[in-house]
């Protein structure tokens, strides 16, 4: 994966590794994004969770796309193997699991890199343009 870093001078003349135009970073969660949201204290159903099929069929799409697919997850480390499994089963195409997502939504992130964020709501499709409202700092 590493393969489609391409450097590029920040404004203080260090080479920080980007993406090249085009591909993107999917930060994707698992529980009730891509297959039943199931509680970290009720691991015995992690193994049969349902699969959200659109979800699975634009996540695979995406890696064929040649994006970058990461599952970034409330789950602990103690359900890595549950949950590698799981996908693994259901066909899920990933570069990789993030664990340990703070629980209780509400996220704001911050970085010093472009960042978008899409809600799920039920349904997975294409992504589309359209324009929201959003918080920023006060340039």
């Amino acid at each position: 994966m590493t393969e489609k870093f391409v450097l590029q001078e920040d404004a203080q003349g260090n080479m920080n590794p980007i993406l090249p135009e085009g591909v993107k970073n999917y930060l994707i969660d698992i529980d009730g994004t891509v297959g039943e949201d199931i509680p970290n204290e009720e691991p015995e159903r992690m193994a049969t969770a349902a699969v959200f099929p659109d979800a699975l069929a634009q996540v695979n799409k995406w890696y064929d796309e040649g994006h970058v697919i990461y599952f970034f997850t409330s789950r602990t480390e103690a359900h890595r193997e549950v949950t590698e499994r799981w996908l693994k089963e259901n066909g899920f195409k990933y570069h990789g699991i993030i664990f340990g997502k703070p629980r209780g939504g509400n996220y704001h992130w911050i970085d010093n890199h472009v960042v978008k964020a899409t809600r799920y709501k039920g349904k997975f499709t294409d992504l589309v343009l359209k324009e929201e409202t959003v918080e920023v700092f006060n340039d």
